[in-house]
């Protein structure tokens, strides 16, 4: 299965690796493309990243904050 992007680009699928169920890569990178991100036979999203757990930690919540 393949994708065209409005730049010109090819993207095809694969099956992931360590967790991940589909790895999106960029197949064929367009002649007229502009994009500096797009590049050829890498990964456009590894979807391993959006799985894992934060590395932040969040503020305390104020339960006396309104917003006005």
């Amino acid at each position: 299965m393949t994708a065209r992007l409005a730049c010109g680009c090819t993207l095809s699928f694969r099956s992931g690796v360590g967790g991940s169920p589909v790895t999106v890569v960029l197949a064929r990178k367009g002649d007229g493309c502009v994009v500096p991100l797009h590049v050829a036979n890498l990964p456009v999203y590894d979807h391993r990243e959006a799985l894992r757990p934060a590395t932040r930690s969040l503020p305390p919540q104020q339960s006396d904050y309104e917003e006005g």
